[in-house]
């Protein structure tokens, strides 16, 4: 009873308590034999209680009508969200119908292309697996020699077979690794590789001492701005290559010589008055066009063996493949 009372407001309480207090009277005047006070407090009593029916009954209806406008903005939002999911449903099944036809499609050019490119990539295999062979069948290590990096079998015996043809001068290489082992025992004279990575330099000297190829030279030109058309573009300190005279091959792979989006044109702008007569220059990728100008004349270009370009001066003789 007392918990009951705890939950009552103040205004229900004030309530009860006035109700009690007329009940209270009508007994006492009852008792007292004062049937009109009786009658009067009875009446108050009715008409209290009815007054306070019809205020909990405008208080319901009140409730009623904010419940009603509840359960209508509650449908409304449901209604919104149903249209979003469904719209949101139907967005990823057009999408998801879209990749399967891309699927279905790929899945159907990768079966009729399967068979032709097994027949390629087996074809590829055989073409570096026929290149590794010739190289050395061309050459005899002293040493196990090292992964050949960014060149592939073919690449390096189109390199091997044209230094071995190539004459007894000084030869020049634009970037070290790999490649520079091939190179010493390929060529009959001697080379020097010129790199401005110190720990690539460090571990070629090393691959060449292994290799005994001590006529070799790695030569470390640290990286140093080069004026060149008007502009400055990042390459070898010239200082290091100062004693390079009559070179009579010069090696320029994009892949080991300074990040740049032209290997050739500064090697060409400082080594170009420094080539002998009748010297070539081998390149990783065809020029588009070599300025007679600024390549000291070395604009007739031949293919070689792998990626490789030589470039000569028109009417010099190019080494045979």
């Amino acid at each position: 009873m007392v918990k009951l009372f705890r939950r009552l407001s103040t205004r229900q309480l004030g309530g009860l308590l006035v109700v009690a207090a007329v009940c209270a009277a009508v007994a006492v005047a009852s008792v007292a034999g004062q049937a009109a006070v009786a009658t009067c407090l009875l009446a108050l009593l009715l008409a209290g209680v009815l007054a306070g029916v019809v205020h909990l009954s405008r208080r319901i209806r009140g409730v009623h009508r904010s419940t009603q406008a509840s359960v209508r903005e509650l449908r409304g939002v449901v209604e919104q969200l149903q249209r979003r999911v469904i719209a949101s449903v139907e967005k990823e099944r057009l999408a998801a119908g879209d990749r399967h036809q891309e699927l279905t499609e790929s899945l159907g050019r990768t079966e009729r292309l399967t068979g032709r490119g097994a027949e390629l990539l087996l074809r590829e295999q055989s073409r570096e697996i026929e290149a590794l062979v010739q190289l050395f069948q061309l050459i005899t290590p002293r040493a196990p020699m090292p992964p050949a990096g960014t060149l592939n079998p073919t690449d390096l015996l189109g390199l091997v077979h044209f230094a071995r043809n190539a004459g007894p001068g000084l030869a020049v290489a634009l970037g070290s690794g790999p490649s520079t082992v091939w190179l010493g025992y390929a060529l009959p004279g001697r080379l020097v590789a010129v790199d401005h990575d110190l720990d690539r330099v460090t571990a070629t000297r090393q691959l060449l001492h292994e290799h005994g190829l001590s006529d070799v030279a790695v030569r470390h030109a640290p990286k140093a701005p080069l004026p060149l058309e008007g502009a400055s573009v990042d390459w070898y300190e010239t200082d290091a290559l100062d004693d390079l005279r009559d070179i009579a091959l010069l090696v320029v792979d994009g892949t080991l010589a300074l990040p740049g989006a032209d290997a050739l044109t500064p090697a060409l702008h400082v080594l170009a008055a420094r080539l002998a007569p009748g010297a070539t220059v081998v390149v990783d990728e065809a020029p588009a066009r070599v300025a007679p100008r600024q390549g000291g004349g070395m604009t007739a270009q031949r293919p070689l063996t792998g990626r490789w370009t030589a470039l000569s001066q028109p009417g010099a003789p190019i080494p045979t493949r």
